[in-house]
């Protein structure tokens, strides 16, 4: 507080689930008659019960296509899939939206390379499935999810029946399996085009495969389209979702991270049509909203960084040790505020040592906190009028010119 009392004294102003091994037969389940994946269950009089059977409409519901996908432009992308059949996946086309998922660039893949070769390493064991391999699988599931269904619903059932639900059961959790694990290499060629967004590769495969498996469970072969047509919606959906929620530090909704897609394809466009970066003005004329929702969309993009980010190839240098700490005095004006606090002691040694007391704890100069009237008035006794009007003459000698000069050239710096 000497700076304030030097002003004062001079009248200054104040793994997603990747299904590994098919579940294991139920007690009850005798080895010898289990059936073989391509063979259909034997029938039973009075039962009937065959792979066929369940594509009756009552029995199993139709599964749902997924809302963005629709007749068309499924067929439209069933030309980028045929090549599934004989060789790993090319990358899916994607629209411009997907390159402007907002998202830290801090990493590469952040996985050892290691890794990711182990990993695709053990998915290639698993052979690529034909077109009819998927529709004998897609049978086969369909076929499991009605047996357990019947043996939920149906807890007194017949023994032998019950065998052969179980049977049909275990067949699709086998089924399920297959055709997950046939389908990771193109979750791993999908995932590629999302890395350097904020999240490490390996769990983008792993946010992909919950979207393949998704994509396994709804699979409709009735349609007549290619399963890895269909389960591109559902593992770009996966990965775009997990990206909009994992890969900031303070997260953005989903529908923000969709806005801020639609300005950055608007401003890439203006850029190829103009060759200038857009005004606010017309970003927002063209995306039909408000100026000052432009200037919040582009504070939602800014990115934190760590103060803990490595500088430099070697890395043993921190961001935070170059940055200067606002709130901490600096030596030259530490230095500044000692020679002030002495040049005051000095002053004050000419008073009378009541007078140096009230100055000194009203301004705070031993420790920094300033007193009220009332509590320097409680200290010496007296009212706060008193100590008010002491203040005031002893304030009235400190500013006669013998004794305030040597206090005016720390009047700039304090």
């Amino acid at each position: 507080m000497p700076g304030l009392f030097a002003r004062t004294l001079h009248g200054a102003r104040d793994r997603p689930p990747t299904p590994q091994d098919a579940p294991s037969r139920r007690t009850g389940v005798r080895e010898n008659r289990s059936a073989r994946h391509d063979a259909p269950c034997p029938r039973r009089a009075g039962h009937g019960l065959h792979h066929d059977d369940v594509r009756h409409p009552a029995a199993v519901p139709r599964r749902a296509v997924p809302p963005t996908a629709s007749g068309q432009e499924l067929r439209a992308m069933e030309t980028d899939s045929q090549a599934w059949d004989q060789e790993p996946p090319r990358p899916v086309a994607h629209t411009e939206e997907d390159d402007d998922a907002p998202g830290p660039r801090l990493s590469s893949t952040g996985a050892s390379v290691d890794q990711v070769r182990d990993y695709l390493k053990q998915i290639a064991r698993v052979p690529l499935l034909g077109a009819a391999q998927e529709v004998d699988l897609a049978k086969r599931i369909e076929a499991g999810l009605f047996a357990e269904r019947r043996l939920l619903e149906e807890p007194g059932i017949d023994p032998e029946f019950r065998w052969e639900l179980e049977i049909l059961a275990a067949d699709g959790h086998r089924a399920k399996s297959h055709l997950v694990e046939a389908n990771l290499r193109l979750v791993v060629s999908i995932a590629k085009r999302y890395s350097r967004r904020g999240m490490l590769f390996l769990d983008l495969v792993q946010e992909g495969n919950t979207g393949l498996i998704r994509a396994v469970e709804k699979f409709d072969y009735a349609r007549g389209f290619k399963f890895s047509t269909y389960a591109t919606w559902w593992i770009r959906q996966a990965i775009s979702r997990a990206l909009a929620d994992q890969s900031r530090t303070i997260r953005i909704p989903v529908h923000m991270v969709e806005v801020i897609n639609r300005m950055a394809k608007v401003r890439r466009e203006i850029i190829q049509d103009t060759g200038a970066d857009p005004t606010q003005e017309e970003l927002a004329r063209r995306l039909d909203v408000p100026v000052e929702k432009i200037t919040e969309i582009e504070n939602y993009t800014k990115e934190p960084v760590s103060l803990h980010t490595p500088l430099g190839e070697e890395g043993g240098t921190e961001l935070g040790d170059v940055l200067e700490d606002s709130e901490t005095i600096s030596p030259a004006d530490m230095v500044t505020f000692l020679l002030l606090k002495d040049a005051i002691q000095a002053v004050l040694a000419n008073m009378t040592a009541r007078e140096a007391g009230i100055i000194t704890l009203r301004y705070g100069l031993m420790d920094g906190q300033a007193r009220t009237l009332e509590e320097i008035g409680q200290v010496y006794g007296v009212t706060r009028e008193r100590i008010r009007q002491i203040e005031s003459k002893t304030m009235s000698k400190l500013r006669h010119p013998s004794r305030s000069e040597a206090l005016r050239d720390y009047l700039d710096v304090s």
